[in-house]
């Protein structure tokens, strides 16, 4: 069962992040609005510390992932 106090402390960190941040929700929407989540896709990750060392990992969207996409995407209306 979800704690509906930490959904709120969630949406409230949630928000701050995109403050911060205004351009990862945008790339989230253009993502979701042309079609690129879709079984198949290859999704990666690239880190980059301040110092300069580098690491990354990709993995390939299944059906199960583009499910829980669509039930985050339903939990944030």
């Amino acid at each position: 069962m979800i704690n509906p106090a930490m959904l709120f402390r969630l949406k409230s960190a949630w928000s701050k992040f995109t403050a911060s941040h205004p351009k990862f929700p945008m790339f989230l929407q253009a993502a979701g609005k042309n079609n690129v989540l879709r079984e198949g896709t290859i999704l990666e990750i690239n880190i980059t510390t301040p110092e300069g060392q580098n690491i990354s990992t990709n993995l390939k969207i299944t059906p199960d992932d583009l499910q829980l996409i669509e039930e985050l995407k339903n939990m944030t209306g």
